[in-house]
């Protein structure tokens, strides 16, 4: 089934309601931009023949497209920087309702235009906005209060905040203030059925919906999808210091181990392979430790890490103000493969003792050029590499990882990669819980079919 027909029989469907005719534009795939189309088609297999794209602008809109296509598996989208993460989705269903044509067709519904601003309470340290703002939009506008939102997620000039929470991509600035899902006070969504609801609230005390808030924050799109969310805020701070020690790995090790069991609260810690850090013009496994706060605090911590640093023999940089913003900006450059058809992106858990050790390990295995980034408060990380035998190589090291007690989940990688191997990888017990919640929230399974878990 070609586009055309695709987007004829979505269209037909969706004028039934004067009001969706003039709310929601609906592009036919042979219309949209090439980078658009490159986008989706990095994220379904090869046999999803997609229709088209719905561009709904109010929440009500979106959740009319919805119950309109019933009939139809839909991928959930905002910015698509992300939207080649995770597992193949598939658009193929059985036929349902005598919708012949559709059965195999796949509807892209962007939030992008859901985008405005809806509450900033600067005083309460709160913002409320639709899931289409960009996170970079939004930034801007709590600067001019002296706010800011601390995370700092992938390719920020294009994601929006509705795939931040979807994909749980919150940054380096874990070490100081946690993860996505512990700012996020409340949130909006439409479910399969076409229905909204929503979860929390919009002040820091509201506990209610807790639960679910954290289910949303990396579901990948397959529970329901976000329409609005609201954040915790925190002020500007008024200096930024990054401190970058390098060297040999052991030392490293015990600088990391110092540093962990220390008083000094980083923003920032991240250990950075060696490949990474000869990209930043330094030589050796090296740790990044960036400091925010106001200026005497940020100087002494600094001061305090560069002694350790020389205690243990390893080399330290300073790198303030400008260069602090323009270093932190080149490690996220390179730790994000953009859309490149033939680059491999892997998120990577392991115990925070244990970074070191496995980037030494895995320099052994991963081709080069190789780039890896493992956060310490957490063990959370990335691997960004091209191989020639993708598959083979992602297994062994995953296999590394697991080894370690850890995990490596493929984000990126080319389409005949996913199709050969398991995306996520995952070996716990709660695969059972996983498709009862799936069941619960989407029995159809209508939503980013296939992305997640066990083909969830």
């Amino acid at each position: 089934m070609n586009s055309a027909e695709n987007s004829a029989d979505l269209q037909p469907t969706l004028q039934g309601s004067k009001r969706l005719v003039e709310a929601i534009d609906v592009q036919d795939w042979d219309a949209l931009p090439s980078g658009k189309k490159t986008a989706i088609r990095q994220a379904v297999t090869p046999e999803t023949a997609l229709s088209s794209v719905a561009y709904p602008d109010t929440p009500a809109a979106l959740a009319a497209v919805v119950t309109a296509t019933d009939h139809q598996y839909l991928l959930p989208c905002g910015g698509g920087s992300k939207l080649h993460w995770g597992g193949l989705v598939k658009g193929r269903r059985a036929e349902s309702r005598g919708q012949k044509d559709g059965k195999n067709s796949l509807l892209v519904v962007s939030t992008e235009r859901l985008n405005r601003l809806v509450e900033h309470a600067v005083g309460d340290l709160t913002v409320t906005v639709e899931a289409g703002m960009r996170f970079t939009d939004l930034q801007a506008t709590l600067a001019k209060a002296g706010q800011f939102l601390a995370i700092d997620p992938a390719y920020p000039d294009r994601a929006t905040i509705g795939g931040i929470v979807a994909t749980a991509d919150t940054g380096s600035l874990r070490q100081r203030y946690n993860s996505v899902r512990d700012m996020l006070l409340g949130l909006s969504f439409v479910r399969a059925d076409g229905q909204s609801a929503k979860a929390g609230g919009r002040v820091v005390k509201n506990v209610a919906g807790y639960d679910l808030m954290k289910l949303f924050t990396g579901s990948y799109g397959t529970l329901g999808i976000i329409t609005q969310v609201t954040f915790r805020v925190y002020p500007l701070p008024e200096a930024s210091q990054t401190i970058v020690l390098s060297g040999a790995a052991s030392a490293i090790a015990q600088a990391t181990q110092t540093l962990l069991s220390s008083a000094l609260t980083p923003a920032s810690a991240d250990v950075l392979s060696d490949s990474m850090a000869a990209e930043l013009a330094i030589a050796g496994t090296a740790l990044a430790i960036r400091f925010q706060s106001i200026l005497p605090s940020v100087q002494e911590q600094s001061q305090r890490m560069v002694a350790v640093g020389q205690a243990l023999g390893l080399t330290s940089v300073c790198f303030a103000d400008a260069d602090d913003t323009a270093l932190w900006q080149r490690v996220q450059k390179h730790m994000t493969a953009d859309n490149q058809t033939d680059a491999i992106t892997c998120k990577i858990g392991i115990r925070p003792s244990e970074a070191v050790a496995l980037l030494s390990i895995l320099k052994d295995v991963a081709i080069a050029p190789w780039f890896g980034q493992i956060h310490m408060a957490s063990g959370l990380g990335r691997l960004v590499l091209n191989a020639t035998s993708p598959s083979e190589t992602l297994l062994k090291l995953r296999s590394i990882c697991q080894a370690k007690s850890g995990f490596l989940s493929v984000l990126q990688a080319p389409i005949e990669c996913k199709q050969a191997i398991d995306v996520w990888g995952y070996s716990g017990n709660a695969l059972p819980l996983m498709r009862q919640l799936k069941q619960q929230f989407d029995p159809d399974g209508r939503l980013s079919p296939h992305r997640f878990v066990s083909g969830i």
